[in-house]
């Protein structure tokens, strides 16, 4: 007698059903995890970016060859906070020094923040903005700077004659004077002159009267760059007022990171502090004590507003 050992699996359309159900609920939660790190995802710089550091073409790093140069450089402010650069502030010594070097050189930095606000360090060959940040050379994020007194290293190698620029990397520092030209080789650089313009006389602009809070107060859209605070249109409304034990919240509307911080510029007192939050963040507190209570951003401390709490 022989025996059939060939086995056929069925299945019921029910089970087939649910087994097509699971595939999607898969896809659908993969999906929304995909797209909502979609930041992360597009974090990393391009391939073009380690080959405008010196790569060959597949994009790699640039090779050390040469000599090793040692950076010292420090966050420093104007008491204004309006003015900011590395080392000394502009018109005095070593204001934001440019670093000459030969193709192969490396350069080893050791940035210190010596202000009291946030900062972060990188090198770019962008002749503006905070983009194209070479890999390698970055010290913290905007995101996650460094506080007053941190430190940090990093390293950047010449790998083809050009001119490249350290900055810090928080939006708005670098138009705020935040850095500095590292000349590679036997490249030059056009000095654009601008030409002397006078200020126009800007209008007084009275204190805003306080108003009853109504909803989240806005980090608005060029917060992050000096000028709001002339208008008192850092936050919006400048100055809200609230009943004890109200709860308060804020709405960063800018594409800038900010910090709402009890307290006033360079001297918070700990009452609240938000930490850094990012575009479309939000940060809510509640205050039970009456009294007045100012506030300020630490990454752009000409950020002021205030709350009177009844």
């Amino acid at each position: 007698m022989s025996h059939d050992n060939s086995q056929v699996y069925r299945t019921t359309p029910a089970r087939t059903g649910k087994m097509m159900i699971i595939m999607l609920g898969i896809c659908i939660v993969g999906g929304a995890i995909f797209f909502g790190m979609w930041d992360y995802w597009i974090s990393e710089p391009a391939p073009v970016v380690a080959m405008m550091a010196g790569g060959d073409d597949r994009g790699e790093a640039a090779v050390h060859t040469g000599a090793t140069i040692n950076s010292a450089l420090s966050f420093v402010e104007s008491s204004d906070f309006r003015t900011l650069a590395f080392n000394a502030l502009p018109g005095e010594s070593d204001n934001n020094p440019t670093i000459n070097m030969e193709v192969g050189d490396k350069i080893v930095f050791d940035v210190i923040n010596a202000g009291v606000s946030f900062h972060s360090f990188g090198v770019t060959s962008d002749d503006e903005g905070f983009g194209g940040i070479i890999p390698g050379s970055e010290i913290a994020t905007a995101s996650n700077p460094l506080k007053a007194g941190e430190s940090g290293t990093s390293e950047f190698i010449a790998g083809e004659d050009g001119v490249y620029y350290y900055i810090c990397t928080v939006p708005g520092h670098r138009e705020q004077g935040m850095v500095g030209k590292i000349v590679v080789g036997n490249a030059s650089i056009e000095e654009k002159v601008m030409e002397a313009v006078p200020e126009p006389v800007a209008e007084e602009v009275m204190t805003p009267e306080p108003v009853a809070y109504d909803g989240p107060i806005s980090l608005p859209q060029g917060s992050g760059v000096p000028g709001c605070d002339a208008t008192y249109e850092c936050y919006i409304p400048y100055h809200v007022t609230v009943s004890s034990g109200e709860e308060i919240t804020w709405s960063n509307d800018d594409s800038a990171a900010h910090t709402v911080t009890s307290g006033l510029p360079g001297a918070p007192d700990g009452i609240f502090d938000s930490s850094i939050f990012t575009a479309g963040d939000t940060f809510s507190v509640t205050l039970d004590e009456s009294g007045e209570y100012p506030y300020y951003c630490m990454v752009h401390p000409w950020m002021i507003g205030n709350i009177t709490v009844n």
